[in-house]
Formats: C-alpha cells, structure tokens, sequence
C-alpha cells in the first residue's frame, strides 16, 4: 500500500526518469550532448528530468525517443506511463477548481463503464449508498474545509443522486465494505443518521449490491484496516482510488492494483453479510432513536 499521499506517484515519476535516462545513455549520449541536439543552453532540464524533480511532459518523452532512436513501440509504452505518473496524485484544489457539481461530472461515465466496483470504507457511508441529506452534509462541509469560493453544492448533490441510477444497472457488480464503526459516526444530525441507515437497509435489498460489515469485535487474525479505497473494474482497465485528507491517488499500474485486490479478499474474509450485517445496522439505528 502506498506510504503517503504522494509516494506511488513520486516513485512512479521517477521510475519513468530512470528509463529515459537509460535511453539516453544507450544512444551513448552524455546529458550535454542531449541538451545540444534538443537546442538547449545546458544540459539542466536533462538532469531535472532524469532526477525525477521536473515531471516529463508528453513533449519531453517524445523528445527523448527521438534522439535516442527508441522504436515506436517503446515510445508508445513510454507515453503511457507518462499519462499514468501525471494523473496518480491530484489535490482536491484541483479537482475542484472548477467546482463540486464539476467535479462530479467529471467522474460520472466511469460508473456507466464499470463492470465491477468495489469499495471500501473506514470513515464514511460511500457516495454510491448515501441519502440526499447526508451527500448534501458531507458536500457543505467539503466546500468550507477546501475554502471553495463557488457555491453549488446544491447542484452537486443532484448530480450524485442522478449517478446513483447506475446501480441499477443489471451488468455491473456494486460491492461495500464498511468497518463497523463507519455506522457509528454522527458528523450530521441525528435524524439524517437514521434516514442514511434505513436507507442501507433498503440498498441491500438490491440484486446488484452487496454490502458487508466488518464487526468491530471480530478475531481479525492479523487483518488490520487499510486506508479507505476504490477499485474499479473497467472493460480497458483496472484503477484503484485513494482519498487522503488534501488529495486523491489514482493507480493502475497491475503491481499496485494487484496489491488492493489482495487487499479487498482479506477485508472482505472479515466481513458479515445478510441478516448479521442488518442486525449491526439496526444496532446502531436502535441506539439513534432512543437519543
């Protein structure tokens, strides 16, 4: 799993530069030759680049390859990677420069796409499952938490509520995964709270949706809680979704996914289905309305 918000991405920036370093030097060009025959001053941005400390652009890969001669093939290998290191980290002042509704659009044709989507959550009900009340508490306070100058949550929330017809799709898979204590957390008011869990209730009477609860109390034999993530199962691709406190990482390398697939199977080992994850919910809406 990746040590911190930017690691996967910084590690896989830099292994994109180990390789166009080993062009270079497989051309038998020092940095000073390849900065001449580019049109450079000095050879500076060739040891930014191959350091990892200035990302490649598209530009700069195909640039290196054609100096270095390296074949199509290779240089197609290349661009991807490229795409996939610039794309792995964004900040949520990113993601949200052009606001909450935005943001949400931006993501909407994957949920259209996606054969199998699986989530797992530590800290909140996932946007798939959650009622217009509580999407519109969490999206109120993601606006004032990110000092998001443009207000339209309210549209934002009618975009998520729209993206949840998806799962009514009949060729796609939806599965949750929630720690149990994920049913405990009252960041809204009490009667949203209680509106969101019977509305779990009646989300897992759907036969596209599967949700389990990890009991707080169970024998986890050596399973601990990873961070919370999302991994979704496209027809070209598999990509995984971390969402830290100033960001979101986005993965696709099969090593790394691989990895949140191991994940997910020992989690999912932990988890109760059926009457007993219904029973936990109701626990918890039975203390609700006694408050």
């Amino acid at each position: 799993m990746p040590s911190s918000s930017s690691s996967s991405a910084q590690r896989a920036r830099q292994q994109l530069a180990d390789q166009l370093r080993e062009l270079r030097q497989a051309a038998g060009l020092s940095g000073v030759d390849f900065a001449r025959q580019a049109g450079w001053r000095d050879s500076t941005k060739v040891s930014q680049i191959e350091r990892g400390s200035r990302p490649a652009s598209p530009a700069d890969v195909r640039l290196w390859c054609r100096l270095t001669g390296a074949s199509p093939h290779r240089e197609a290998e290349l661009l991807a990677e490229q795409r996939a290191a610039a794309g792995m980290w964004q900040t949520h002042q990113q993601l949200n420069r052009a606001g909450l509704k935005a943001r949400q659009e931006k993501i909407r044709d994957k949920y259209w796409r996606v054969r199998r989507h699986l989530v797992y959550q530590t800290k909140y009900i996932p946007g798939l499952l959650q009622t217009q009340a509580l999407t519109t508490h969490y999206l109120t306070t993601a606006r004032l938490e990110q000092h998001l100058d443009l207000d339209d949550v309210a549209d934002a929330v009618r975009s998520r509520m729209d993206r949840q017809r998806c799962l009514e799709r009949p060729d796609a898979r939806w599965l949750f995964l929630l720690e149990e204590d994920v049913l405990w957390y009252r960041p809204a008011p009490v009667d949203v709270h209680i509106e969101q869990l019977e509305h779990l209730l009646d989300a897992m009477q759907r036969p596209t949706v599967s949700l389990g609860v990890i009991p707080r109390n169970i024998d986890r034999h050596g399973v601990n809680p990873e961070e919370s993530f999302t991994m979704s199962e496209l027809p070209d691709a598999v990509t995984v979704a971390v969402e830290l406190v100033s960001g979101t990482l986005t993965l696709t390398q099969p090593y790394e996914t691989q990895m949140y697939a191991e994940a997910w199977a020992r989690l999912f080992g932990l988890a109760v289905h059926g009457d007993h994850a219904r029973a936990l919910i109701r626990a918890s809406l039975e203390v609700l309305r006694s408050a």
